[in-house]
Protein backbone atom coordinates (compact mmCIF):
# COMPACT_ATOMS: atom_id res chain seq x y z
CA UNK A 1 0.00 0.00 0.00
CA UNK A 2 2.58 2.26 1.03
CA UNK A 3 4.58 1.11 -2.02
CA UNK A 4 1.88 2.09 -4.38
CA UNK A 5 1.12 5.46 -2.71
CA UNK A 6 5.31 6.35 -2.84
CA UNK A 7 4.29 5.69 -6.74
CA UNK A 8 1.66 7.46 -7.06
CA UNK A 9 3.38 10.57 -5.62
CA UNK A 10 6.53 10.13 -7.77
CA UNK A 11 4.41 10.31 -11.00
CA UNK A 12 3.11 13.06 -10.05
CA UNK A 13 6.18 15.32 -9.39
CA UNK A 14 7.34 13.90 -12.72
CA UNK A 15 4.29 15.34 -14.29
CA UNK A 16 4.46 18.29 -13.01
CA UNK A 17 8.12 18.85 -14.03
CA UNK A 18 7.95 18.26 -17.36
CA UNK A 19 4.31 19.56 -17.71
CA UNK A 20 5.91 22.99 -16.24
CA UNK A 21 9.05 22.33 -18.84
CA UNK A 22 6.60 22.07 -22.30
CA UNK A 23 4.10 24.67 -21.03
CA UNK A 24 6.81 26.96 -20.62
CA UNK A 25 8.23 26.21 -23.82
CA UNK A 26 4.83 26.30 -25.59
CA UNK A 27 3.90 29.45 -24.19
CA UNK A 28 7.34 30.94 -25.12
CA UNK A 29 6.69 29.93 -28.66
CA UNK A 30 3.15 31.43 -28.34
CA UNK A 31 4.81 34.59 -27.87
CA UNK A 32 7.18 34.60 -30.80
CA UNK A 33 10.68 35.00 -27.77
CA UNK A 34 11.38 35.19 -24.68
CA UNK A 35 12.76 38.80 -23.30
CA UNK A 36 13.11 41.78 -25.18
CA UNK A 37 9.48 41.36 -26.60
CA UNK A 38 8.07 38.66 -30.16
CA UNK A 39 10.48 38.05 -31.94
CA UNK A 40 9.44 38.82 -35.68
CA UNK A 41 8.22 36.24 -38.16
CA UNK A 42 9.44 35.85 -41.41
CA UNK A 43 7.07 35.66 -44.05
CA UNK A 44 6.81 35.78 -47.64
CA UNK A 45 4.35 38.57 -48.70
CA UNK A 46 1.72 39.32 -51.72
CA UNK A 47 -0.12 41.87 -52.39
CA UNK A 48 -3.86 41.91 -53.01
CA UNK A 49 -4.24 42.25 -56.55
CA UNK A 50 -7.27 43.17 -59.42
CA UNK A 51 -7.64 40.99 -62.14
CA UNK A 52 -10.37 40.82 -65.22
CA UNK A 53 -12.35 37.35 -65.00
CA UNK A 54 -14.45 36.16 -67.58
CA UNK A 55 -17.75 34.64 -65.92
CA UNK A 56 -17.44 30.28 -66.28
CA UNK A 57 -19.38 27.43 -65.63
CA UNK A 58 -17.48 24.24 -65.22
CA UNK A 59 -18.70 20.78 -66.04
CA UNK A 60 -17.73 17.14 -67.08
CA UNK A 61 -18.48 15.58 -70.27
CA UNK A 62 -17.03 13.30 -73.29
CA UNK A 63 -15.89 13.37 -76.60
CA UNK A 64 -18.01 11.96 -79.40
CA UNK A 65 -17.23 11.85 -83.21
CA UNK A 66 -19.58 13.64 -85.55
CA UNK A 67 -20.18 10.44 -87.86
CA UNK A 68 -19.16 7.30 -86.46
CA UNK A 69 -20.61 3.97 -88.07
CA UNK A 70 -19.91 0.26 -88.22
CA UNK A 71 -19.25 -0.42 -91.58
CA UNK A 72 -21.67 -4.05 -92.28
CA UNK A 73 -23.03 -5.88 -95.38
CA UNK A 74 -26.73 -6.01 -96.60
CA UNK A 75 -26.21 -9.27 -98.24
CA UNK A 76 -24.65 -12.60 -97.47
CA UNK A 77 -21.54 -13.20 -98.90
CA UNK A 78 -18.36 -15.09 -99.01
CA UNK A 79 -15.21 -12.47 -98.41
CA UNK A 80 -13.22 -12.43 -101.36
CA UNK A 81 -10.65 -9.74 -100.88
CA UNK A 82 -10.19 -7.09 -97.73
CA UNK A 83 -9.20 -3.40 -99.56
CA UNK A 84 -7.98 -1.64 -96.22
CA UNK A 85 -5.90 -2.12 -93.27
CA UNK A 86 -6.86 -1.25 -89.60
CA UNK A 87 -6.75 2.62 -88.26
CA UNK A 88 -6.44 3.68 -92.30
CA UNK A 89 -7.79 7.02 -94.00
CA UNK A 90 -10.15 6.14 -96.68
CA UNK A 91 -12.46 8.48 -98.41
CA UNK A 92 -16.16 8.37 -99.29
CA UNK A 93 -16.75 5.66 -102.13
CA UNK A 94 -13.39 3.73 -101.23
CA UNK A 95 -13.52 -0.07 -101.46
CA UNK A 96 -13.23 -1.97 -98.22
CA UNK A 97 -14.21 -5.31 -98.40
CA UNK A 98 -15.45 -7.33 -101.83
CA UNK A 99 -17.77 -10.13 -101.49
CA UNK A 100 -17.69 -13.74 -103.38
CA UNK A 101 -19.95 -12.03 -106.89
CA UNK A 102 -19.42 -15.05 -109.22
CA UNK A 103 -22.85 -16.48 -109.08
CA UNK A 104 -24.97 -13.30 -109.13
CA UNK A 105 -22.57 -12.65 -112.03
CA UNK A 106 -23.78 -15.66 -114.15
CA UNK A 107 -26.97 -14.57 -113.02
CA UNK A 108 -27.15 -11.09 -114.27
CA UNK A 109 -26.15 -12.60 -117.82
CA UNK A 110 -28.90 -14.86 -117.78
CA UNK A 111 -31.52 -11.61 -116.91
CA UNK A 112 -29.80 -9.84 -119.58
CA UNK A 113 -30.16 -12.62 -122.06
CA UNK A 114 -33.87 -12.63 -121.16
CA UNK A 115 -33.96 -9.16 -121.31
CA UNK A 116 -32.55 -8.77 -124.92
CA UNK A 117 -35.31 -11.08 -125.84
CA UNK A 118 -38.12 -9.40 -124.45
CA UNK A 119 -36.53 -6.33 -126.30
CA UNK A 120 -36.57 -8.10 -129.37
CA UNK A 121 -40.78 -9.17 -129.13
CA UNK A 122 -41.53 -5.49 -127.90
CA UNK A 123 -40.25 -3.91 -131.32
CA UNK A 124 -41.92 -6.93 -133.48
CA UNK A 125 -44.91 -6.07 -131.72
CA UNK A 126 -44.60 -2.70 -132.34
CA UNK A 127 -44.34 -3.16 -135.65
CA UNK A 128 -46.84 -5.54 -135.86
CA UNK A 129 -49.18 -2.94 -134.44
CA UNK A 130 -48.56 -0.60 -136.71
CA UNK A 131 -49.46 -3.21 -138.98
CA UNK A 132 -52.77 -3.84 -137.21
CA UNK A 133 -51.77 -7.76 -137.52
CA UNK A 134 -52.17 -7.82 -133.56
CA UNK A 135 -54.47 -6.13 -130.62
CA UNK A 136 -53.35 -3.18 -128.94
CA UNK A 137 -53.78 -5.74 -125.55
CA UNK A 138 -51.07 -8.14 -127.32
CA UNK A 139 -48.53 -4.84 -127.64
CA UNK A 140 -49.37 -4.52 -123.88
CA UNK A 141 -48.19 -7.72 -123.04
CA UNK A 142 -45.08 -7.27 -124.55
CA UNK A 143 -44.37 -4.03 -123.28
CA UNK A 144 -44.81 -5.32 -119.52
CA UNK A 145 -42.97 -8.18 -120.09
CA UNK A 146 -39.71 -5.69 -121.50
CA UNK A 147 -40.59 -3.69 -118.59
CA UNK A 148 -40.53 -6.51 -116.28
CA UNK A 149 -36.92 -8.24 -117.79
CA UNK A 150 -35.16 -4.69 -117.69
CA UNK A 151 -36.33 -4.45 -113.74
CA UNK A 152 -34.89 -8.00 -113.54
CA UNK A 153 -31.95 -7.21 -114.97
CA UNK A 154 -31.45 -3.98 -112.42
CA UNK A 155 -32.68 -5.66 -109.21
CA UNK A 156 -29.39 -7.77 -110.26
CA UNK A 157 -26.99 -4.99 -110.81
CA UNK A 158 -27.79 -3.56 -107.41
CA UNK A 159 -27.57 -6.75 -105.90
CA UNK A 160 -24.43 -6.97 -107.51
CA UNK A 161 -23.16 -3.88 -105.82
CA UNK A 162 -23.62 -5.07 -102.62
CA UNK A 163 -21.11 -7.03 -103.30
CA UNK A 164 -18.54 -4.61 -103.13
CA UNK A 165 -18.97 -2.65 -99.56
CA UNK A 166 -17.35 1.22 -99.61
CA UNK A 167 -17.02 3.72 -97.43
CA UNK A 168 -19.79 5.93 -96.37
CA UNK A 169 -18.24 9.06 -96.14
CA UNK A 170 -14.30 10.01 -95.01
CA UNK A 171 -12.99 9.12 -91.59
CA UNK A 172 -10.33 6.88 -90.00
CA UNK A 173 -10.64 3.19 -89.42
CA UNK A 174 -10.92 1.22 -86.83
CA UNK A 175 -9.68 -2.61 -86.09
CA UNK A 176 -11.02 -5.26 -88.64
CA UNK A 177 -13.49 -7.79 -87.39
CA UNK A 178 -12.75 -10.05 -90.06
CA UNK A 179 -10.46 -12.23 -92.32
CA UNK A 180 -11.03 -13.22 -96.43
CA UNK A 181 -12.38 -16.49 -96.53
CA UNK A 182 -15.30 -15.92 -94.19
CA UNK A 183 -18.69 -15.99 -94.51
CA UNK A 184 -20.81 -12.75 -93.73
CA UNK A 185 -24.20 -12.61 -92.72
CA UNK A 186 -26.19 -9.28 -92.92
CA UNK A 187 -25.19 -6.73 -90.51
CA UNK A 188 -22.25 -8.36 -89.25
CA UNK A 189 -19.62 -5.46 -88.52
CA UNK A 190 -16.70 -5.38 -90.15
CA UNK A 191 -14.59 -2.25 -88.59
CA UNK A 192 -15.53 0.70 -87.65
CA UNK A 193 -15.66 4.13 -89.43
CA UNK A 194 -15.38 7.50 -87.47
CA UNK A 195 -15.20 11.10 -89.00
CA UNK A 196 -12.62 13.22 -85.99
CA UNK A 197 -12.28 16.76 -87.78
CA UNK A 198 -14.23 18.44 -85.92
CA UNK A 199 -15.42 16.07 -82.97
CA UNK A 200 -18.02 16.86 -80.52
CA UNK A 201 -18.08 17.28 -77.00
CA UNK A 202 -21.34 16.57 -75.01
CA UNK A 203 -21.48 17.66 -71.71
CA UNK A 204 -24.65 18.92 -69.42
CA UNK A 205 -25.24 21.76 -66.84
CA UNK A 206 -28.00 22.23 -64.28
CA UNK A 207 -30.52 24.23 -65.35
CA UNK A 208 -30.50 27.04 -63.40
CA UNK A 209 -27.52 28.09 -65.74
CA UNK A 210 -29.69 27.67 -68.73
CA UNK A 211 -30.79 31.33 -69.46
CA UNK A 212 -27.06 32.06 -69.38
CA UNK A 213 -26.04 29.46 -72.41
CA UNK A 214 -26.40 30.32 -76.34
CA UNK A 215 -25.14 28.88 -79.22
CA UNK A 216 -21.96 30.17 -80.54
CA UNK A 217 -21.02 30.45 -77.03
CA UNK A 218 -16.80 29.89 -76.26
CA UNK A 219 -15.79 27.08 -74.32
CA UNK A 220 -12.24 25.64 -73.26
CA UNK A 221 -11.72 21.98 -73.23
CA UNK A 222 -9.47 19.76 -71.15
CA UNK A 223 -8.26 16.38 -71.07
CA UNK A 224 -6.20 13.86 -69.22
CA UNK A 225 -3.76 13.02 -72.13
CA UNK A 226 -2.58 16.66 -73.11
CA UNK A 227 -1.40 19.45 -71.03
CA UNK A 228 -2.73 21.73 -72.61
CA UNK A 229 -6.35 23.67 -73.69
CA UNK A 230 -8.45 22.94 -76.29
CA UNK A 231 -10.96 26.27 -77.74
CA UNK A 232 -14.75 25.55 -79.07
CA UNK A 233 -17.93 26.67 -79.24
CA UNK A 234 -21.62 25.51 -78.19
CA UNK A 235 -22.86 24.18 -81.67
CA UNK A 236 -26.56 22.62 -79.65
CA UNK A 237 -28.31 22.80 -76.79
CA UNK A 238 -30.80 20.11 -76.09
CA UNK A 239 -35.04 21.49 -76.08
CA UNK A 240 -35.44 19.72 -72.85
CA UNK A 241 -34.06 19.05 -69.26
CA UNK A 242 -33.32 15.90 -68.23
CA UNK A 243 -35.86 14.62 -64.81
CA UNK A 244 -33.29 12.73 -63.11
CA UNK A 245 -30.48 15.40 -63.09
CA UNK A 246 -32.36 18.50 -64.05
CA UNK A 247 -29.32 19.44 -66.43
CA UNK A 248 -30.01 20.01 -69.88
CA UNK A 249 -27.19 18.62 -72.68
CA UNK A 250 -25.35 20.73 -74.37
CA UNK A 251 -23.22 20.26 -77.29
CA UNK A 252 -19.76 22.10 -78.34
CA UNK A 253 -17.84 22.02 -81.72
CA UNK A 254 -13.83 21.59 -81.30
CA UNK A 255 -11.77 21.68 -84.12
CA UNK A 256 -9.39 18.88 -84.15
CA UNK A 257 -7.48 18.73 -87.37
CA UNK A 258 -4.32 17.02 -85.46
CA UNK A 259 -6.87 13.95 -84.64
CA UNK A 260 -5.71 14.08 -81.34
CA UNK A 261 -8.36 14.34 -79.50
CA UNK A 262 -10.34 11.10 -80.21
CA UNK A 263 -14.20 9.86 -79.21
CA UNK A 264 -14.42 8.29 -75.85
CA UNK A 265 -12.08 10.81 -73.89
CA UNK A 266 -12.79 12.59 -70.65
CA UNK A 267 -13.15 16.33 -70.67
CA UNK A 268 -13.41 18.85 -68.20
CA UNK A 269 -15.18 21.83 -69.84
CA UNK A 270 -15.84 25.39 -68.94
CA UNK A 271 -18.19 27.41 -70.75
CA UNK A 272 -16.74 30.93 -70.99
CA UNK A 273 -19.31 33.97 -70.22
CA UNK A 274 -19.00 37.07 -72.99
CA UNK A 275 -18.89 39.25 -70.77
CA UNK A 276 -15.95 39.72 -67.95
CA UNK A 277 -15.51 41.24 -64.61
CA UNK A 278 -12.85 42.91 -62.13
CA UNK A 279 -12.38 40.96 -59.29
CA UNK A 280 -9.69 41.18 -56.19
CA UNK A 281 -7.73 38.46 -55.52
CA UNK A 282 -5.04 36.61 -53.77
CA UNK A 283 -3.73 33.39 -53.60
CA UNK A 284 -4.89 30.56 -52.31
CA UNK A 285 -2.08 29.98 -49.83
CA UNK A 286 -3.60 32.82 -48.17
CA UNK A 287 -6.36 32.21 -47.22
CA UNK A 288 -7.09 30.87 -43.95
CA UNK A 289 -10.54 29.21 -41.85
CA UNK A 290 -11.01 29.58 -38.36
CA UNK A 291 -14.35 28.86 -36.76
CA UNK A 292 -16.07 32.30 -38.04
CA UNK A 293 -15.07 31.84 -41.72
CA UNK A 294 -11.94 32.34 -43.98
CA UNK A 295 -9.68 35.13 -42.78
CA UNK A 296 -6.16 36.47 -44.31
CA UNK A 297 -3.32 37.76 -42.54
CA UNK A 298 -2.75 41.49 -43.66
CA UNK A 299 0.51 43.43 -42.95
CA UNK A 300 0.19 46.77 -41.62
CA UNK A 301 3.19 49.27 -41.85
CA UNK A 302 2.98 51.15 -38.36
CA UNK A 303 5.75 53.35 -36.24
CA UNK A 304 6.52 49.59 -34.54
CA UNK A 305 7.70 48.06 -38.01
CA UNK A 306 5.07 45.61 -40.23
CA UNK A 307 3.14 44.01 -37.97
CA UNK A 308 0.13 41.22 -38.83
CA UNK A 309 -3.57 41.79 -38.28
CA UNK A 310 -5.90 39.07 -38.62
CA UNK A 311 -8.75 40.10 -41.07
CA UNK A 312 -12.20 38.01 -41.28
CA UNK A 313 -12.71 38.02 -45.66
CA UNK A 314 -15.61 36.88 -47.59
CA UNK A 315 -14.56 34.76 -50.44
CA UNK A 316 -15.84 33.80 -54.24
CA UNK A 317 -14.17 31.84 -56.92
CA UNK A 318 -11.04 30.35 -56.97
CA UNK A 319 -9.08 30.00 -60.30
CA UNK A 320 -5.45 29.07 -60.70
CA UNK A 321 -4.35 29.01 -57.44
CA UNK A 322 -6.33 32.30 -56.80
CA UNK A 323 -9.33 33.29 -54.54
CA UNK A 324 -11.59 35.86 -55.26
CA UNK A 325 -11.89 38.43 -52.69
CA UNK A 326 -15.62 39.69 -52.21
CA UNK A 327 -14.96 41.86 -49.12
CA UNK A 328 -12.25 42.51 -45.96
CA UNK A 329 -9.29 43.36 -47.83
CA UNK A 330 -8.63 46.39 -50.73
CA UNK A 331 -6.46 46.86 -53.82
CA UNK A 332 -2.76 47.29 -52.90
CA UNK A 333 -3.08 45.11 -49.38
CA UNK A 334 0.03 43.04 -48.29
CA UNK A 335 -1.02 40.26 -46.86
CA UNK A 336 1.21 36.91 -45.35
CA UNK A 337 1.61 34.56 -49.03
CA UNK A 338 2.84 31.59 -47.08
CA UNK A 339 4.06 30.61 -43.58
CA UNK A 340 0.55 31.93 -41.85
CA UNK A 341 0.33 29.10 -39.93
CA UNK A 342 3.67 30.19 -37.60
CA UNK A 343 2.10 34.06 -37.45
CA UNK A 344 -0.03 35.06 -34.72
CA UNK A 345 -2.53 38.46 -35.00
CA UNK A 346 -0.31 41.81 -33.73
CA UNK A 347 3.29 39.90 -34.37
CA UNK A 348 6.01 41.42 -36.01
CA UNK A 349 6.75 40.28 -39.72
CA UNK A 350 9.70 39.92 -41.79
CA UNK A 351 9.01 39.81 -45.33
CA UNK A 352 11.48 37.34 -47.48
CA UNK A 353 11.82 39.00 -50.70
CA UNK A 354 13.42 35.79 -52.47
CA UNK A 355 10.67 33.54 -51.94
CA UNK A 356 8.64 33.84 -55.85
CA UNK A 357 5.49 32.10 -55.10
CA UNK A 358 3.77 30.63 -58.02
CA UNK A 359 -0.40 30.03 -56.82
CA UNK A 360 -0.85 27.59 -59.55
CA UNK A 361 2.25 25.37 -58.70
CA UNK A 362 1.38 25.50 -54.48
CA UNK A 363 -2.08 24.82 -55.11
CA UNK A 364 -3.32 23.76 -58.54
CA UNK A 365 -6.25 24.42 -60.26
Amino acid sequence: MKTSIRFIIAMGILVAIFGGIFGYKFLVQMQGGGPGGPRPANVSATEVAAQEWRGQRSAVGSLSAIDTVAVSTEVAGMIESINFTSGARVEAGETLVELDSEVDQFELEGLNAQAELARIEFERAQNLLAQRAISQSQFDEARARLDSATAAVRTQEARLRQKTIRAPFDGLLGIRRLSVGEFLSPGTEIVELRQLSPIYADFTLPERFMPDVRLGQRVEIRTSAYDEVFNGEISAIDTGITEDTRSVSIRATLDNASERLRPGMFTRVTVLEPSSREVLTIPRTAVNFNTYGDFALRINDTEQGLISERVQIRTGEVRDGRVEVLSGLAQGDRVVATGTIKVRPGQPVTIDETVNLNPTEVSGR
